[in-house]
């Protein structure tokens, strides 16, 4: 097969279309003819070398993909050869085949095509589990997300809404504070103009967001706590503003509040808060709003995959809306 592979890490210039090993299928596994692979962050990241794939991973970038099952391992009973499926990787989706644990499969949701379904996994899951599952979103409450107009942003925007939450977001554009709003966001936040802890605490009615969803990490703690409501919740998923950041562990006590961080790649395939946890719960509880329309991927545009590094330029822009989709012709 062919795959976008990387002869040292840098800019986009080191990811190169070429042959590459077919991969297996282990048990448990199935090998996927990929159709499309999305671009996120963190494969910007591993290419520039600050986030290596975990043990046993491919070395190969992509977190998600969708296509067509070619293969299917010992022990393997769900999927059949010929279903149409989406997948969340821990790589390997930059190739026109890639082999996944079976639990890690969704089918692809109706009314969507199998090449947008590569948009779903990585930001289904890290909605899903992250806020439905640990923070416990529900009717009523004011969830702030930061980065609206990102993929992670653009489907948290329409799972809250769908939920019944009110959804309050930052962007850095009067463009993509006007699609967050199409997608349902209520309140919307230029951070490069106003400050979004003045608006949560005038805005909320228990003096804040109740939960806040944020992919900056150290440079924002602080003024996230401030903008938490009382029993408020921080939920971290990034740190695309640092590492390090300064908690005023008095200011949490005093608002009862609680931070916690996950990542979704690291998660264990099987356990407790495992990969095929949230994949079930994701199929239980999301599937269905997509099928009926309430939650629909946002694709801001589609290259070939032999494009691979006018995709990561494009991600490094911050001029996105919604996903980025490498196809495989």
């Amino acid at each position: 097969m062919y795959a976008v592979t990387m002869h040292a890490h840098g800019g986009p210039d080191v990811l190169q279309w070429a042959k590459y090993r077919d991969p297996r299928p282990a048990p448990g596994e199935v090998v996927i003819d990929v159709a499309a692979a999305a671009v996120n962050r963190a494969d910007v990241m591993q290419r520039q070398g600050n986030y290596p794939p975990p043990p046993g991973a491919s070395e190969i970038l992509g977190l998600e993909c969708s296509g067509t099952i070619a293969e299917v391992g010992v022990g393997v009973s769900r999927w059949s050869v010929g279903d149409e499926v989406c997948a969340l990787l821990s790589g390997g989706g930059y190739a026109e085949k890639v082999a996944v644990p079976a639990a890690q499969v969704l089918k692809v949701p109706a009314g969507v095509s199998v090449v947008d379904a590569a948009a779903l996994p990585e930001v289904a899951c890290t909605v899903w589990s992250n806020l439905v599952m640990s923070a416990g979103l529900g009717p009523g409450q004011l969830l702030l997300i930061h980065g609206g107009a990102s993929g992670i942003g653009t489907h948290a925007i329409q799972v809250a809404t769908a939920l019944g939450a009110r959804v309050a977001v930052t962007a850095g554009s009067a463009y993509k504070l006007d699609k967050c709003r199409e997608l349902g966001a209520e309140f919307t936040i230029n951070y490069r103009t106003d400050d979004f802890v003045e608006v949560m605490i005038a805005t909320g009615p228990r003096g804040g967001a109740d939960i806040i969803l944020d992919n900056m990490g150290g440079e924002y703690l602080k003024r996230n706590v401030d903008a938490l409501a009382f029993d408020g919740q921080l939920v971290v998923i990034g740190m695309q503003g640092g590492r390090a950041g300064e908690l005023d562990i008095g200011s949490l006590l005093a608002k009862r509040g609680s931070v916690a961080a996950a990542s979704l790649r690291g998660r264990p395939l099987t356990g407790p808060s495992s990969k095929a946890d949230v994949v079930s719960a994701v199929t239980a509880g999301l599937w269905p709003l997509i099928t009926a329309g309430r939650v629909v991927p946002v694709v801001h545009t589609r290259l070939p995959i032999t494009a691979a590094g006018d995709a990561h330029d494009l991600l490094d822009s911050s001029d996105t809306v919604g996903k980025v989709i490498l196809t495989v012709d």
